[in-house]
């Protein structure tokens, strides 16, 4: 699950993080406003009111051993929700590259140490962490693996893979689609669920935590969309969770 460093971020010399790809700069150019402004209608309604669509239960299927590692039957599951709120919010996206990028993201945490995820991936500089580079690479081949059995074509594939790669390291989105993949890999925190698993890896009282929510992942949302779900998520987190007075 990713928290990647805010679009503005800049280089060592100064230099906005984007002017080192020109992806990154074209989507940066197409975009101009951040957040994102939304083209289609935005949901805040709770998200288990609009559970993931059943069309990808085959591929759910093929990956079932490697969800079950670092709480991703919990974490893919609400991503997937969030990413297709998102896609309907953004209908200019290709929802299905989206869709499947989110469902396969993190299934590469099955694939590397597990004794090194919460010490290494949740900890000290945890952002530049190398098993979060060795989780990308692995999902990339876990895509790789079950993607043509089930249809998918080579430059979809590809596709999937490059927003993969990267999604936890690389500072900057490449596109819409990596954008959205981007939001919804973080929204998935703002529910109640995503508080009580997150917050544990971290080691924060949910309302430490949701405070951290509050100061810094709501800024790092690229798209407005996303941030009036996690804002409206939060505040209901919050209401429930009484971390206004629990702390």
């Amino acid at each position: 699950m990713s928290t990647p460093d805010m679009q503005t971020d800049q280089t060592n010399d100064g230099a906005p993080a984007f002017a080192e790809d020109p992806r990154a700069r074209a989507f940066a150019a197409a975009n101009p406003v951040r957040p994102v402004p939304a083209t289609g209608p935005v949901d805040t309604t709770p998200i288990a009111l609009t559970p993931a669509a059943a069309d990808l239960d085959p591929l759910w299927k093929t990956v079932v051993e490697e969800t079950r590692a670092r709480g991703s039957d919990i974490h893919l599951p609400i991503s997937l929700a969030f990413a297709e709120r998102l896609c309907r919010a953004y209908p200019e996206a290709d929802a299905e590259l989206v869709r499947v990028t989110v469902l396969l993201h993190d299934t590469g945490w099955a694939h590397v140490d597990e004794s090194r995820i919460l010490s290494e991936g949740f900890t000290g500089d945890w952002r530049k962490a190398a098993i979060r580079y060795e989780h990308e690479a692995e999902g990339c081949k876990v895509a790789c693996r079950v993607l043509p059995g089930l249809g998918y074509a080579e430059e979809f594939i590809e596709r999937v893979c490059e927003i993969i790669d990267g999604h936890d390291t690389r500072h900057v989105a490449y596109s819409l689609e990596d954008a959205l993949v981007r939001d919804a890999d973080r929204l998935w925190r703002f529910d109640q669920a995503g508080i009580a698993l997150a917050s544990s890896w971290f080691g924060m009282t949910p309302d430490v935590y949701t405070d951290r929510l509050a100061a810094e992942i709501i800024p790092e949302l690229i798209t407005e969309a996303a941030v009036q779900m996690g804002t409206a998520d939060l505040a209901r987190s919050n209401a429930l969770l009484k971390t206004g007075v629990i702390r």
